[in-house]
């Protein structure tokens, strides 16, 4: 099946291009610049430029192996982590991370190279991940790992599926306690406090995350929610495995004028007020835990038909305290609206050559495009350039090419990879084109 007028990523923000999909992965990237998931990641990294077509993985999905004594999975590139979640939590067996949305696909979690609410005990995926099949840009088929071609094998994690089409993925998986999580949350009274409350949590807590106010200003700047969590035992744990989540659905595209500064301002009232001052303990399903926005199908329609895109970066904490408080006084200085925003405390960086996360902390709001947006963005950018720190590919829509370059020291090393595997630039995306300088 092929859809042959445009393509979105999450972030709805159209691109012309086409997509193929086919239970016969390799048969189908023989021809495509690019493989796609299930279109979550928020800007264009997943989308072809120039009309192009892509890869649609999401039928090649099939387990091709899994060792019950090792936790080693072995699975086509379109297997969904919801489908890993369902089959594997009742056996005790757990993704080792679990980013916020359920809804990728392997190989879109190998290529941006995922993190999630332990990033600071269990890294990013590409640790897990033991051996890829790829088709690289001259046609061949072969397997990569730590042995087989590393280099190709950690420029791929985070690579954003530039450096070949992942066919398979070998992920070692984690055993669990139980399929419940033992959670945590209280009240934090703004941002600066929030950055020392998640490093003192991640002392004793798996997971650790936080929702905060970014409309907030004064005292209560990045006033929020700080989220502690762990695998609950089997003797906290219910007898019976979590039952799926009931999904509720936005049935259409709302009108662009719903979200404003009133309707967010309303939203994060009610959302900090209505969590009680004491500390709140006990068993929380792990869809709510892990993936709480995923509880409604098509929430992205609720920005209208200007679409959306996400900022997240990292910014180093340890040379200069209060770069996230910072950066969220760049955000309210030139009127930045959002009402999902997002802190993590992040560890060491991963071996993915362009792989996200590094020491320091994660900051990642949502914002509607349309008018300023550019402007915004760029006052973003230049903001996390002062502090030293990087942008998430798989989220960003809008950053200028000689911004990345400058936060992004190790772009040298990745277009060397490339190079070799690819020099004629066959397989591209929007978002390469965009910052990469790949012809359109």
């Amino acid at each position: 099946m092929a859809t042959t007028e445009q393509l979105t990523g999450w972030g709805l923000v159209p691109r012309p291009g086409s997509e193929v999909r086919s239970e016969d992965l390799e048969a189908i990237t023989r021809d495509a610049v690019l493989s796609r998931g299930l279109g979550r990641s928020y800007g264009d990294s997943s989308l072809p430029a120039a009309g192009e077509r892509v890869a649609g993985t999401t039928l090649a999905d099939r387990i091709l192996g899994f060792d019950e004594e090792t936790g080693l999975l072995h699975a086509e590139a379109g297997l969904s982590l919801g489908e890993i979640n369902r089959l594997f939590w009742p056996r005790l067996w757990t993704c080792p991370v679990l980013p916020g949305t359920q809804q990728v696909t392997l190989g879109g979690m190998v290529a941006a190279d995922v993190h999630g609410k332990n990033h600071h005990v269990h890294g990013t995926l590409g640790r897990h991940v033991e051996r890829l099949r790829m088709r690289v840009a001259d046609g061949r088929v072969l397997t990569t790992s730590r042995e087989e071609e590393p280099e190709l094998f950690r420029a791929t994690l985070g690579g954003m599926g530039l450096t070949g089409h992942i066919l398979e993925v070998a992920l070692r998986l984690q055993p669990i306690t139980s399929p419940w999580i033992w959670s945590e949350s209280e009240r934090i009274a703004g941002v600066d406090d929030f950055v020392a409350a998640l490093r003192d949590a991640a002392t004793d807590w798996p997971f650790t995350v936080g929702w905060f106010d970014a409309l907030a200003t004064g005292a209560g700047l990045g006033r929020g929610i700080l989220l502690r969590g762990r695998w609950a035992t089997s003797a906290e744990a219910p007898d019976e495995p979590p039952a799926p989540k009931r999904r509720f659905e936005v049935p259409f595209t709302l009108p662009s004028w719903t979200l404003n500064r009133l309707s967010m301002w309303a939203f994060n009232q009610f959302y900090f007020r209505k969590h009680p001052k004491r500390v709140k303990r006990g068993i929380t399903h792990p869809e709510s835990f892990f993936h709480p926005l995923d509880v409604v199908r098509h929430w992205n329609r609720i920005y209208g038909r200007r679409g959306f895109t996400q900022h997240q970066c990292v910014l180093p904490e340890g040379d200069r305290p209060g770069a996230a408080r910072r950066l969220l006084e760049e955000l309210t200085r030139r009127g930045g609206l959002s009402f999902l925003c997002v802190i993590k405390d992040c560890g060491p960086e991963g071996e993915g050559v362009l792989s996200f996360p590094r020491p320091g902390i994660s900051i990642a709001i949502d914002l509607p495009a349309g008018p300023g947006i550019q402007e915004l963005i760029d006052g973003l950018n230049e903001r996390v350039l002062e502090e030293g720190g990087r942008i998430y590919l798989a989220k960003d829509t809008f950053t200028r090419s000689e911004h990345f370059r400058a936060m992004e020291p190790r772009l040298d090393t990745f277009d060397t990879v490339r190079r070799q595997w690819d020099p004629q630039r066959r397989l591209s995306s929007a978002q390469s084109v965009r910052l990469l300088g790949d012809d359109a």
